[in-house]
């Protein structure tokens, strides 16, 4: 999917969030400028392109039906994008056997892979392995963290904005959620 640009002009923005709440076409645009970051987070989260879809279906399906009683500007329509992205990725992970199944398709995906690849890329692909695994035995408020912060690039700040929480709180998770994550990759090493 295309991403839709208004870059610069969060006037205009603002004005498309608003239409959106009584206008479909405004909301289709909305739609298309924000999708792609919404399912690489979701993407990111879960490891699956199946299931990264699904979550992100609901994600803009929940925005249709609540979009008119968001108040705030583009900044902030971003940060409550995230918001939403995290609880339904949270509850899509919540059960332990969503979580066993997810483990379980990496692993088959990374076997299937490696009949393609060779070389350094058959070595990478071998190292992303347990990160994933280790990252999804996390609890989701660690995953999330560590999602937002390394792979979106957001900063702190922005991750408590998005999160409802102050900065030093994500700092601590963030620094509990890494050392966690490295005890389970030494585990994996041994």
């Amino acid at each position: 999917m295309r991403q839709v640009d208004l870059a610069g002009n969060e006037a205009q923005q603002d004005i498309l969030i608003k239409q959106a709440c009584s206008d479909r076409t405004a909301f289709a645009r909305l739609y298309r400028m924000h999708y792609d970051r919404v399912f690489r987070y979701c993407a990111r989260r879960l490891f699956n392109r199946h299931a990264a879809e699904d979550v992100t279906s609901t994600v803009f399906f929940k925005v249709m039906r609540t979009i008119g009683s968001f108040e705030g500007g583009s900044r902030d329509f971003r940060n409550w994008l995230y918001r939403i992205a995290t609880n339904a990725v949270n509850d899509h992970l919540r059960t332990a056997r969503r979580r066993a199944e997810a483990i379980s398709a990496i692993t088959r995906k990374q076997s299937s892979d490696r009949a393609h690849i060779t070389g350094l890329d058959r070595e990478r692909q071998g190292n992303d392995l347990p990160v994933k695994q280790a990252l999804l035995c996390l609890k989701p408020k660690y995953q999330t963290v560590i999602t937002l912060h390394f792979f979106e690039e957001l900063k702190l700040i922005e991750i408590a904005e998005i999160l409802g929480k102050n900065p030093a709180t994500i700092r601590s998770q963030l620094s509990r959620g890494l050392s966690k994550l490295r005890k389970k990759l030494e585990v994996a090493d041994s």
